[in-house]
């Protein structure tokens, strides 16, 4: 007699659409029109924490320690991932208000692992832009290139290729050539891709947007959310143990 299909390939898939879901809707809320003060991100922060994590968004943390595209220990007990776009106004806010300071107070200190995802939406530049973001990866130069495309004022000078140079020699990128080689070669595109498509498999729609240790949060809230979401993940983490 055949045996009862097994049910687990079922049970994964309805977990990744309501995951999907779950996210989508956070996006959604995180881009309607609404005034971003900080009273509206103090709003929309506890919106990720009113359902757990489904597994298959925390399994989506690579933890790869060769990994060009993250700092902080791969075996950390909390791994926020962030989907952004270099043209995204609130990625850049995030990028100079709070990542600094999650970076002094906690991948330092061993406890967090950040892991960055190219998720492009404002058209061909911010293509353009993730694929040098990647190029300068390949150099050890992403932290940098992060830095100066995300610095006051950066995205307002565009990201043609003359640009994207320019912030190449900010980064201290040591190969130029090497650089534009890489920035338009198909390894770019691919790993390009392969975030895109995760993002959009998960329900992604806004950037920024952030899981800790699979948690949806989405938008460039204030730094109390995200010092929250972290205790909290690092304590579930250890109750795991």
């Amino acid at each position: 007699m055949p045996s009862a299909p097994s049910r687990k390939p079922l049970l994964y898939a309805a977990a990744t659409a309501l995951a999907a879901i779950t996210l989508g809707i956070v996006s959604w809320q995180a881009t309607a029109p609404r005034e971003h003060t900080a009273a509206s991100f103090a709003s929309s922060a506890s919106a990720p924490e009113a359902a757990a994590a489904p597994d298959p968004l925390a399994a989506l943390a690579r933890r790869d320690p060769a990994d060009k595209l993250a700092v902080g220990r791969a075996d950390a007990p909390v791994v926020l991932i962030e989907y952004s776009d270099f043209k995204c106004g609130y990625c850049g806010k995030f990028a100079r208000d709070t990542e600094p300071e999650l970076m002094r107070k906690y991948v330092a200190d061993g406890t967090l692992r950040i892991e960055w995802r190219n998720f492009p939406i404002f058209g061909a530049e911010s293509e353009t832009a993730a694929k040098a973001a990647w190029a300068a990866g390949r150099q050890d130069r992403f932290a940098r290139f992060h830095e100066a495309a995300y610095a006051e004022g950066a995205k307002e000078k565009g990201f043609g290729e003359e640009r994207l140079t320019e912030l190449a020699r900010q980064a201290e990128v040591p190969d130029l050539d090497r650089f534009r080689r890489d920035m338009a070669g198909a390894e770019a595109t691919a790993a390009l891709r392969k975030d895109q498509e995760e993002g959009y498999r998960i329900g992604v729609t806004s950037t920024p947007s952030f899981l800790i240790n699979g948690q949806p949060l989405a938008g460039a809230q204030p730094p109390a959310a995200f010092e929250a979401a972290i205790a909290r993940a690092k304590a579930r983490a250890g109750a795991a143990k």
